[in-house]
């Protein structure tokens, strides 16, 4: 199954660039080009940015992720409903752990590495992504699952960028700790769930 390199392949890059970044306290070359370019941005769309930023603080996850779960108790999905929970709460999970291990700082002294508001918005757009993933081919649910995470994370990780909350590195960061836990923790609750039933184990959740 794809997902499992692809999940692979995001952790790697989670801790490639925490390497190159540890301890660090300022911006490198790449993040400087692109928060320059983000920059520009800014006096126009300063509104659109905290209003996405609202969507990675507690009360605006928390209304996302409620909703998530109403509707897929009305769908009738309880493993996605679960995995609503779990795949966002173990990204953001993630993300504060590894923030102290990378100790990357920005305004003198907060921890910015991987983004947790890019981890958290990205790992909520995969779990619809994921659920319409198994009614398509594997090359159109690959296609759908990236799409989805991608513009999540570009749109998060704008915002971040253009209020000064993270470098560009920390939202990639961020966004490649949810490709690898979301799919990781999807595949945990179906096997849990199939063995519970007596039943081969299926992925993406359903």
């Amino acid at each position: 199954m794809w997902l499992g390199p692809a999940a692979a392949l995001a952790a790697s890059a989670v801790v490639l660039i925490g390497v190159r970044y540890a301890g660090a306290g300022g911006s490198g070359t790449v993040d400087a080009r692109i928060g320059a370019a983000v920059a520009g941005t800014v006096p126009r769309w300063r509104r659109a940015a905290l209003a996405v930023d609202f969507l990675g603080e507690p009360a605006g996850a928390a209304v996302l992720v409620l909703a998530a779960v109403a509707l897929c108790l009305v769908l009738r999905r309880p493993r996605a409903a679960v995995l609503a929970v779990a795949g966002t709460g173990l990204t953001v999970g993630a993300t504060k752990l590894l923030k102290p291990l990378v100790g990357r700082t920005i305004h003198e002294g907060y921890l910015s590495y991987p983004s947790g508001h890019t981890a958290f918005l990205t790992a909520f757009a995969l779990v619809p992504a994921l659920l319409a993933a198994r009614r398509l081919g594997r090359a159109a649910g690959a296609l759908l699952v990236l799409s989805a995470a991608l513009v999540a994370g570009a749109v998060m990780g704008w915002a971040q960028v253009a209020l000064s909350a993270h470098y560009p590195t920390d939202t990639l960061g961020g966004w490649c700790t949810a490709l690898a836990v979301v799919p990781a923790t999807a595949w945990l609750i179906d096997r849990a769930a199939e063995r519970a039933a007596g039943r081969p184990a299926r992925t993406p959740t359903g």
